[in-house]
């Protein structure tokens, strides 16, 4: 088969106001001249990164005034070795053994107890060499396939340096210096993210800054009282609760601990769990006294004459768990450099955004100084490649796009405006199609006397004023009110509460009104699984300190949802400002995928689409599917595609002519799979609906997972958060050497320093200009029904990230932690990963709850 191309940038675009902005990407100013020599490494017994990087800096040191002599090559920490020049290796290969001294060994043991250096046999043989000079074709456009070997020799030679010398994750190094406390036990360490990326005529290093949690080293004793929400050890006077207990585990699992309880002769174990009971209840055999039990408590007494002040802490599960090693809490030391591998709490997130969140300004000088530690001058490895890098960020041309007029209803007293640095308000004016409500309920998820009667009317009387002020007419204003138990069965009470509003008034029920004691995840979850799949009602949630406060603005917010929610429309753009949508009937989708988080293999990925129903882009309709975990492609695409193309039927009455697919969730080693594999399925939808029909389609993904960030270089260039105004576009300088592509920061900045969306064009047969795919998709992001703000990615997108995560709801049985989100993206998706089985997958199946009918059409997950 032919290799896919992907649509040539049709010229750059011209409208909007032309201004420059700084960028944080730095020009690589020489690339090598000659071919690149590489090396597959072989290294047994098989080893970390970390590991392997020692080895090398070993045979490195070994070997410089040999083989290495004059020549600086670098390592990946994995298998691959890249040489400016060839190494002089008889028959291009050789092999090594190298011994590794134990990092971890107790030099105070004596030598007869001590494990001494590992051995490893290393492998290098040369595997070929890297033709640098199709990367100049490539930067110049004059060919088309990226040299992904060139890319990634460089890619290693950048990184090679910083990876021997700092904590290493992914793309990311990092550093304790200036770490920060953050809650329950972890410390935020800085550090930056590396990249390097081809561009018109050049290659550009982007370099950002980052964070990420480490495990806070010290007492495992005040770690635990941290996680437990204790300041010190002594103040946990009595055993852990079981709840307790559990959370320390799961926290605790896998960590590394050193004892400190035999004097100068310190081991390191892994945390395997936390036994169920207190030192002084957990009891083990002790062979040489012909398995007679002991407590650890009385163990540590009689053999280290060690009585333990925090007995009544559980023990620490060490090493092989059926091997029973117990050691107390007391006697062990977390060891630093530990990572946070499992998901934040919702505490630590909110610590770690306030650590992380700094101004344009603040960030820029951060990324200036990562540099200067990442890429010192005395660079030997990029000296001996001749390759050398720009020390200042590169300065790009850009473009504000216009603000675009929305329109509220005509009645209103501002009936149309273009906001101000991409925010409004709604006073003065009516949403552009109001529904009515006639027959609704309201659930009180908590006792009356924390959550009173007469809070909950004021509040419903300041709710119902501001929906008939905002032109959604509420018939009933005294609607039926009960009280529940959160701890309750949430079907039975949403069930009695869809009882009380069809008897209060001769109409079906439309909406339940639920007022929640916090923001914890089950019961929220549990009232959309049932409101959304069992009873297929809209459900409209708040939390209670909200109700107490009763404000305007609040209740305006709440107003915009329940509109959507039950058919209406908030605001549209008139037809000038969307020629592609108005001219001939179109249909605009988005389409996510969300996946469980990694190494979760009982979970399934849950794949969305939707698809707008009208000719103002303002209305959206869903369809959900689920998939084995971890499969990029969305796999029944076609048939998604064809229920909505049905749906827009039957609003609309003709079928669209123009297809524009705006997809998330891919990164770009899938790209030509994914746009082959999900064109065809449109194409296959298209033409079962009838044989002849083929309308035209343009595909393209959507990326917010890039390290890309725009500092603006003039005062009047900035909004007063201090980032770039809001339709700030950017297409040349740090774009794609010849495909149509484009950052576009449609957003005011709120806090911290705003990051752009990527948009890229794989497909095209709609023939877009840069400019019409850019104003439309900018357009666009002022049609977020619920915010009166210009959003970050365009709407089609954002919804089906909405309705994916509501998807995840939709599983009867889930047990779903207090803090648990509705979805994680943090960590980059691993498509080799295996899903489910069969069995596991079709008990899911049978598990997930189908979204109602009568909800499908209308935007039930606002």
């Amino acid at each position: 088969m032919a290799e896919l191309s992907f649509p040539r940038r049709p010229g750059v675009g011209t409208s909007g106001r032309h201004m420059q902005v700084r960028t944080n990407f730095f020009a690589v100013l020489s690339l090598p001249g000659q071919n690149i020599h590489h090396y597959d490494v072989h290294i047994q017994p098989d080893a970390n990164p970390r590991t392997n990087r020692r080895l090398y800096a070993l045979w490195e040191d070994l070997n410089r005034n040999g083989i290495l002599k004059n020549t600086k090559p670098v390592f990946d920490g994995r298998k691959n070795i890249f040489s400016p020049r060839t190494l002089p290796l008889k028959d291009d290969a050789a092999a090594f053994t190298l011994e590794l001294p134990d990092e971890e060994e107790d030099v105070t043991r004596p030598k007869q107890y001590r494990r001494g250096p590992r051995k490893f046999r290393v492998t290098i043989r040369k595997v070929g060499e890297i033709n640098m000079h199709r990367l100049h074709l490539f930067l110049e456009g004059k060919v088309h396939e990226a040299p992904t070997d060139a890319v990634m020799a460089l890619d290693i030679l950048l990184r090679h340096r910083p990876s021997m010398l700092y904590n290493t994750v992914g793309r990311c190094f990092y550093t304790p210096e200036g770490a920060a406390l953050i809650a329950n036990g972890a410390e935020l360490w800085q550090g930056f993210h590396q990249a390097i990326r081809p561009s018109q005529n050049k290659m550009l290093l982007n370099l950002d800054v980052s964070a990420t949690a480490f495990f806070e080293p010290g007492p495992v004793v005040d770690i635990v009282a941290k996680i437990v929400g204790k300041r010190t050890a002594d103040e946990i006077r009595q055993p852990l609760t079981e709840r307790d207990r559990q959370k320390v585990e799961k926290a605790l699992k896998n960590v590394k601990v050193i004892t400190t309880h035999r004097g100068n002769s310190k081991r390191k174990w892994k945390i395997a769990k936390i036994t169920t009971y207190s030192a002084s209840r957990t009891l083990f055999p002790l062979k040489e006294e012909g398995n007679r039990e002991e407590s650890v408590a009385n163990y540590f007494w009689q053999r280290y004459g060690r009585k333990l002040h925090y007995e009544h802490f559980p023990c620490l599960v060490v090493g092989d768990p059926t091997k029973h090693v117990y050691l107390p809490m007391e006697v062990c030391v977390i060891t630093p450099g530990q990572r946070v591998l499992r998901k934040l709490n919702e505490k630590q997130t909110a610590d770690m955004i306030r650590f992380t969140c700094q101004p344009p300004h603040v960030r820029s000088n951060k990324i200036s100084n990562g540099f200067n530690l990442l890429l010192t001058q005395d660079n030997e490895y990029l000296q001996d490649f001749n390759v050398s890098i720009g020390r200042e960020m590169a300065t790009v041309n850009a473009r504000v796009l216009t603000t675009p007029t929305l329109s509220y209803h005509p009645t209103s007293r501002e009936a149309q405006i273009s906001p101000r640095e991409g925010a409004w308000n709604l006073r003065d004016k009516k949403v552009a199609q109001g529904a009515t409500l006639f027959s609704w309920s309201v659930v009180v998820f908590g006792h009356e006397r924390d959550i009173p009667l007469v809070s909950v009317q004021k509040f419903l009387r300041e709710l119902i004023t501001t929906c008939r002020d905002t032109g959604v007419d509420i018939r009933n204003l005294t609607p039926p009110i009960r009280h529940a138990n959160p701890q309750g069965n949430v079907e039975t009470i949403l069930k009695a509460s869809y009882m009380d509003a069809g008897n209060a008034i001769s109409h079906k029920p439309q909406l339940i009104f639920c007022v929640l004691p916090n923001t914890g995840v089950p019961l929220y979850a549990e009232i959309k699984r049932v409101a959304d799949t069992v009873i297929g009602i809209a459900s409209q949630c708040v939390q209670a300190k909200h109700v107490f406060a009763a404000k305007k603005q609040y209740c305006a917010n709440v107003c915009l949802k329940v509109n959507v929610k039950l058919g209406g429309m908030n605001a549209f753009l008139g037809s000038q400002q969307l020629p592609f949508v108005s001219e001939r009937p179109t249909i605009i989708f988005g389409a996510d995928i969300t996946h469980p988080a990694p190494g979760d293999t009982t979970k399934p990925s849950i794949a969305a689409l939707v698809g707008s129903m009208d000719a103002q882009c303002s209305r959206y309709a869903a369809a959900i599917r689920i998939q084995r975990g971890r499969q990029e492609i969305i796999k029944d695409l076609a048939g998604m595609v064809m229920e909505l193309l049905r749906t827009f039927y039957q609003y609309c009455g003709s079928k669209p002519a123009r297809i524009l697919f705006y997809r998330d969730g891919v990164s770009e080693g899938q790209f030509f799979e994914v746009v082959r594999e999900e064109v065809a399925s449109i194409r296959r939808a298209c033409a079962t609906i009838e044989a002849e029909y083929q309308p035209a389609v343009t595909y393209v993904i959507v990326q917010k997972r890039h390290h890309a960030r725009f500092f603006p270089l003039r005062r009047e260039d900035a909004d007063k958060s201090g980032n770039v105004l809001p339709g700030t576009v950017v297409e040349s300088g740090i774009t794609h050497p010849s495909e149509f592509d484009f950052y576009l920061a449609s957003h005011p900045g709120l806090q911290g320093t705003s990051k752009p969306t990527h948009y890229h064009v794989l497909h095209d047969e709609n023939h877009f200009t840069a400019d019409g795919l850019q104003e439309l998709t900018y357009r666009l992001c002022y049609l977020y029904c619920r915010a009166t703000r210009a959003v970050s990615v365009c709407p089609p997108a954002y919804y089906a990230h909405l309705v994916a995560a509501r998807a995840r709801f939709h599983f009867t049985g889930e047990h779903w932690a207090e803090t648990e989100s509705e979805r994680s993206r943090n960590t980059p998706y691993h498509s080799g990963t295996p899903g489910l089985d069969t069995p596991a997958f079709d008990i899911l199946t049978a598990n997930y709850g189908q979204v109602r009918p009568e909800l499908q059409r209308v935007m039930y997950f606002m």
